[in-house]
């Protein structure tokens, strides 16, 4: 994924527009709108200021990989998961687990039938 594709996704998931986004963090609307089309990059400390916007890390947002996650989605994952209540992150887990225990029950059922 590229920094705007990354960057648009945590807008949509925020609910605000990319002119909201440039008058929270002061950033002019052109330049932001450069760093969604790709054609330039944020400095130092706009890409700072942007991941404590979003409360995301800078390699989140530059998808970088540190080889301590597998993919981006798990980054993504835990991304969100950081930022749940105690409570929520609860729910998350025990949603987490009743999916693997239908999908393996699922799998268990096909394999059955195909014997």
């Amino acid at each position: 994924m590229t920094f705007g594709e990354i960057l648009k996704g945590l807008l949509e998931e925020k609910g605000i527009t990319q002119k909201q986004l440039a008058n929270e963090l002061n950033i002019a609307a052109n330049t932001l709108g450069n760093y969604f089309r790709g054609t330039r990059e944020p400095d130092f400390e706009t890409l700072k200021l942007l991941a404590g916007y979003f409360e995301t890390s800078t390699d989140y947002l530059l998808n970088y990989r540190t080889g301590k996650t597998h993919s981006h989605k798990e980054d993504e994952l835990l991304r969100v998961f950081r930022a749940m209540t105690d409570d929520q992150k609860d729910i998350y887990i025990t949603q987490g687990k009743a999916f693997i225990r239908t999908d393996r029950k699922e799998a268990a059922r096909s394999s059955r039938l195909t014997s």
